[in-house]
Order: structure tokens, then sequence, then C-alpha cells
């Protein structure tokens, strides 16, 4: 340590000193080994609360002051603004005696910090793919003078942009800029959530010739305090429900943060917690985080939950899960499970960051149903996946790999438009070379990519010059000048809410006026809706009200199902249930036994209508799914197919077909079934933002590579072959 010490920076040695650092971290120590003693990217593999934000910047920042550059000399890309603006502070606080800036760029900084930046290009810069993007497309011109001496590139959370076309985005980013500028930065990437290193250090090199080092870190012990508890949807109680009263009283005067799955759920909560303090005439000291909230409203609750020795509770979505050091957190609460082991570990790493014990409650609510409601809507999916979440890491340290994306048409036209916006006009040869060049489209043959600029052209996107040459279209046009552009995540057009001139934040569809609706974690009454400049005037309302956002699916492993399956096989007891999750488990288990499921996997409802129970993982389910419908409609007389992906199917099969649908699934092991097959001939499903603008046959054989998993799914069968469950 003390050799690593001695070789940073003079004013970081002083910032240790004043800090009253005992020692440097492991992933830091080695951090600065490979960056002070390799020409290698770097990727930083360590737990969360590991000190990785400081293992790449005290070697990037001690070789920027060694070696001082006129332009920007280390690139930060950060997933949210959130965790720009957290590391913003972090690195100000870092240089404040250094003569190396630091800027922050997103959608919510100011342009006149911006134009700082352009007067005087140098240190770090902080930002999103989004605004780099925009950045590419509108100083194309000043890119060389912004990034000519670009030394390091710093990609923060990578396993948020692994596996997504966001990802493939950076790579094309870094791609462009680097060749503008004739320069190949070292690529630094973190994450304390990588389940395949090898994967991660593909992605992180690609376009490159350096190789990536991933240094050993050995992880420090760590105490961690699980509770599972399991409530039942009370629909008529009127005062608050035993759900509600639970997390209220586990959150109650600490510091708190209330993780769940989708923007509705965020809301009510809060609705509700505010509500029963108000009640016992306690503050309120309540907020909501997510992404229709106003930039405003978003900073005063991560303020609220910085700010020492104040209690605060913050119900969030994904905003809050990367990163951001908020401080002394006492406790995480999960509302229902989180999609994957690496979203638990990314929650759960939110607290315990002071030596203390890490402290994470899953609270999961049911509705209930009836003793003759059918078997798989009597199961508790919730509480058996967040036991096989669970149970995965501790038994295991298993993390989910990310399955890099083959054909990512949505980015491919969007870079296609972007380049062409930039650059203004180019041949199509050097407009085709330029695209295919970038790792992302590694995949993309030349007469893909040919069938698709003439389908731009036909619909105006692109237009054909005199002179050959390719430029941006007329409808094209109305694409591209929207600031929606720089995102290749589809974007929604929410409704502007403001109170007066005070914006609350925006909501998908406007209720007519009168009627009311929750958002900040607060009732509003509906005054005045504007259509046109899509804005909602809102007053105050009373008592509690609920909006819906569109929630988005996620991809659940094959092994996160088998683990379930499992769960509810075993007579273990785990330790971290709670008294009503206990007797759930307990009762379900013996349902399931007295149904026969811990024997066979399929099992009639009721006189042709059967279910199936795949305990495969969300690809693997969807391509059972289509193989049913396209393959085995006619011989089984399939008359419909339902269910929830990925927990079961439920098929309504012909006159005693039950066990031929048995004798089918199993002998799929051995059919030989292109993933093209499972579509119909009309059927070009659009799943990404700009796929309505790519040409059905390309949109076709990209579901197929990247939606569907033949080889997964024939692998589940093999298992029901060797007579692992069968039909009774």
């Amino acid at each position: 340590m003390s050799d690593i010490f001695s070789r940073l920076a003079p004013f970081i040695q002083e910032y240790i000193y004043h800090h009253n650092w005992t020692e440097l971290r492991p992933a830091q120590i080695a951090a600065c080994q490979v960056i002070f003693d390799t020409d290698a990217h770097l990727l930083v593999a360590a737990a969360t609360a590991a000190g990785k934000t400081e293992a790449a910047f005290l070697p990037v920042i001690t070789k920027l002051y060694e070696k001082p550059t006129n332009t920007i000399g280390a690139l930060y890309i950060g997933p949210i603004k959130a965790l720009i603006n957290d590391q913003f502070e972090r690195l100000n606080d870092l240089l404040k005696l250094a003569d190396i800036p630091v800027w922050h760029w997103h959608g919510d900084v100011s342009q006149s910090h911006k134009n700082q930046l352009f007067k005087n290009p140098k240190g770090i810069l902080q930002i999103t793919p989004e605004s780099l993007e925009s950045l590419l497309i509108n100083k194309n011109n000043d890119l060389v003078r912004l990034f000519g001496g670009l030394q390091f590139v710093v990609i923060d959370e990578i396993h948020a942009f692994m596996g997504s076309e966001r990802g493939c985005q950076i790579i094309c980013q870094l791609q462009r800029l680097a060749k503008l500028t004739n320069t190949q930065p070292r690529r630094i990437g973190l994450s304390a959530t990588l389940g395949d290193y090898a994967m991660a250090e593909d992605w992180l090199r690609s376009g490159t010739d350096k190789a990536v080092i991933t240094p050993q870190i050995e992880a420090g012990k760590r105490q961690v305090k699980l509770a599972v508890e399991h409530f039942y949807h009370e629909v008529d109680e009127l005062d608050a429900t035993e759900y509600e009263q639970y997390i209220f009283n586990i959150t109650k005067s600490r510091k708190c943060l209330i993780f769940a799955n989708n923007r509705t759920q965020t809301e009510s909560i809060i609705a509700s917690l505010r509500q029963i303090a108000v009640e016992q005439s306690l503050a309120d000291v309540y907020h909501v985080h997510h992404g229709s909230i106003s930039a405003s409203l978003r900073q005063a609750a991560e303020n609220a939950m910085r700010e020492p020795h104040q209690p605060a509770v913050t119900a969030a979505t994904l905003t809050l899960e990367l990163g951001i050091d908020i401080g002394h957190l006492e406790r995480v609460i999960q509302l229902e499970s989180p999609l994957s082991v690496a979203s638990f570990l990314q929650r759960l790493g939110r607290t315990g960051r002071r030596g203390e014990a890490a402290d994470m409650r899953f609270v999961c609510l049911e509705e209930r149903a009836s003793s003759a409601a059918p078997l798989p809507e009597q199961i508790p999916w919730q509480l058996l996946q967040c036991i096989a979440i669970i149970q995965l890491y501790l038994e295991e340290r298993w993390i989910e790999p990310i399955k890099p994306v083959k054909y990512p048409l949505s980015l491919l036209y969007h870079q296609t438009m972007s380049v062409l916006l930039a650059r203004g006009e180019l041949s199509p040869a050097t407009l085709a070379k330029e695209i295919l060049s970038l790792p992302s489209f590694a995949a993309i043959s030349q007469a893909d990519y040919l069938l698709l600029l003439r389908y731009l052209i036909d619909i105006d996107h692109i237009q054909k010059t005199e002179q050959g040459k390719l430029i941006i279209g007329l409808t094209g046009e109305k694409v591209v000048r929207k600031f929606q552009f720089y995102a290749v995540f589809a974007d929604s057009q929410e409704y502007t809410v403001k109170q007066g001139t005070t914006e609350i934040g925006s909501i998908l569809m406007p209720p007519p006026v009168g009627n009311q609706f929750a958002l900040a974690g607060r009732t509003w009454e509906v005054v005045e809706v504007d259509f046109k400049k899509k804005a909602i005037s809102v007053k105050p309302g009373d008592g509690k009200s609920t909006i819906y956002w569109r929630s988005g699916g996620g991809i659940i492993h094959t092994r996160v199902l088998q683990r379930m399956h499992q769960a509810l096989l075993e007579n273990v007891e785990y330790g971290y249930l709670q008294k009503n999750a206990t007797q759930r488990l307990k009762k379900v288990r013996q349902l399931v036994r007295d149904a026969g499921l811990d024997r066979q996997n399929i099992l009639q409802l009721e006189p042709g209508k059967c279910c199936i129970f795949p305990w495969m993982g969300t690809l693997a389910y969807r391509t059972l799914e289509r193989w049913l419908n396209s393959c085995c409609r006619e011989s089984l007389e399939i008359k419909s197919i339902g269910g929830i992906n990925p927990y079961y199917l439920t098929v309504k099969l012909g006159k005693d077909k039950f066990k031929s649908l048995y004798q089918e699934i199993v002998g799929l092991s051995e059919e030989r079934i292109t993933p093209e097959y499972l579509l119909s001939e009309a059927e070009a499903p659009e799943n990404q933002k700009y796929d309505k603008y790519i040409p059905y046959p390309l949109l076709r054989k990209a579901f197929a590579h990247d939606y569907l998993d033949i080889e997964e799914l024939q692998q589940q069968v093999v298992l029901w072959e060797w007579g692992i469950w069968e039909v009774k």
C-alpha cells in the first residue's frame, strides 16, 4: 500500500490524510497497479461499498495531473442523472486543491454550466449516453477540440448497460469518437454485480486491441440481515391494512429506502405511509423518486436521504438502485421480489455502508385466492421468487450472466440517422462502412443494411441527392430534430403536472377534470387539462389515490425458476422468513404435494384444460409458448393458450389430448427447429423504440434470435425426457 500511496498525486495524498483514511482498499490498490503499470483496460468487479469510484479515479486523476491535456482528459459515463450528480459532488471534493475541473452534463444541467466547458475544455466530463449522443451530433466539428487528448473512459455500473441497446449505443459512441479524434483511450468498467467476467471483458474491450485486466479482489466479510414477510391484500379495509402498518413500523424513525418494481407501487405506499403519519401526528418524512418526478423533487428526496441523524423514507424504482451513496441508510425494503439476483444485490448494497450490517426486508403482497381457484392462482409466486433469489446468492454466490444483443436494429436505425445528421451527407458506401465497422453491428450483413437503407429511402427518412449522396429526408427530420432522439430507449409522451407554477412531475394519461390521482406521494385533483401543451393543472386533494404507469417487463433467468421449484419441494426452513411467510410457504408446499406437482409439471385443471409449470426462464417460456402455438395447435386441437410468463401456461386442449401434450413436449428435444419458424409470415414484433422504421424481414430475424431461445428450451425439456417429471 505504501508504494501505491507514494505514487498518487500530492493533493490526493493530502486528501487521504485530511479525511483520516487508515488504508487504501483492496480494489483501489489493485486498480492503481493496473493503471500505473500496464496500458490495458481495467474492469473493477467488487462488492458494493468497496470503493470502486475511488479505485477508478485515484489513478486516473494522478495520470491527468502528471500528463495534463488541453482537452477533456477523462470521460465518465453513468446510467442515470442521480448517480452523475452524486459522483460530481464526490469528485469536486477530491479535486478542490487541483487544477483539474469536473463537469457534469445531462438534461437537468444549465446551459451556462455547459458553455463554460466549451470555453475551456479540460478535466473530467461526467455524462449520460443521451447527452453524449447530443454532443456527437451537434458538436461534430468541435469534437477534436473537446476530446483530442482523451486518456480515459470510465463506465459506471456496466451491468446496467450490457445486454441492452443502450449499452450497444455506448460502444458505438466510443468508436465514433475514437475515429474522429484518432485516439483510443483506456476504458475502465465498474460493477458490483457481474455474473460472468469474461462477457463483461468482451463488452468493455469492444472495437479496441487492448486486453482487459480484472484484478481478483478479495471480498471483505460483511454482516447481512434479511427478512421476508407475506401479507394478503385486503380490499375492503378502510383503515391502514396490516401490510401498510407493517411497512410503517419497520421504517418509523429510520432512514429507509423502499424499492418497488413500478412507479404505481412507489406512489401508493408513500401515500399510505404519509396518511398513517398524519393520523399519528408525526412529521412528514416521506418522498418519492422515479423518472416521472420533477428534477427538483428528486433532488429534495436525495438531499433528505443524505441529511445526517434525520429520519427519511423514500420509495424509488431503478432510479436509486445504482451506486448512489446516500449516507447512513439504515434499512432497505423491497416490495415483492426483484427480477434478478443482480438487482437484489444492488439494492442490498445501498445499506450497510458505514461498517454496519446491511439490512434488507422483503414484503410480499398477494391477492387472496379462494380454495376453489385453479392451482397456479393459489401459488405465492413473488414469495417463492424472493426465496429463490436469496438462496441462489447465499448458497452459490450466483449472479445472472448478461446475454449480448445480436441484432440491435433500433440502434442501427438510430446510429445511421445520427451519423448522417452529424455529417450532413455521405455516399451509401461511406455510410455503410462507418456503420458496419461499429462493433455493435457485427452480425449485420451488408445485404441486411442495404435492405434497411432502401426501406428508409422508401419511407422518406433518408433521401438520395442528384449526386448520389444520402441525406436526412423530410420525414426523418421530424424524428431526429426532437431532443428525445438522443435516447435509444422508448420515451412515453407524458403530461406535465403543475400546481400553479410548481412542477410536480408527469403522468402518462390525464384523468378527467375533478378526478384525483397520486403523484410524488400526494393526492391531487385535476383542475384543467391542456391537451395541446400536454399539461395538467392541479390542486391538493384529499385521501388516497393511485395512478398507473406502464410497467416494463424484465427477463427472469431459468436458474431462478429452478430454485423456486426446489423451494416448493424441499422441506428446508429458511431462517429469514417471518411468521406469515413461514406459514404461507408451509401451506403452499402441502398444496402442491396434494396436487401432485412434486411428481409432475403438467396438471389437469378441469376436463379439456391443463396447466404447464415449465420452470424455465422468460426466453425459454416464450419459446415454448410459441412452439405450442405454431407446431401443436392442430395435433393437440389447442383452442387457447394463457398463463403468466414465466411461471405457468394454461392450455385448452381437444378431448383426450392431455397425455399427448407431454409426449409432444418431450419430443421437442430431438426436433430441429429454427427460431424463425416460430413466427408467422405476417409477424414482425416491434419491441424497441425505432423498430417501427425497420423492414419486416429484419425485425423477424431480430426477434427470433434475441427474444427466443430454442437451445435453452430443448435443454430444459431433456429433464422431462429423463423422467424427472412424469404425468401420472
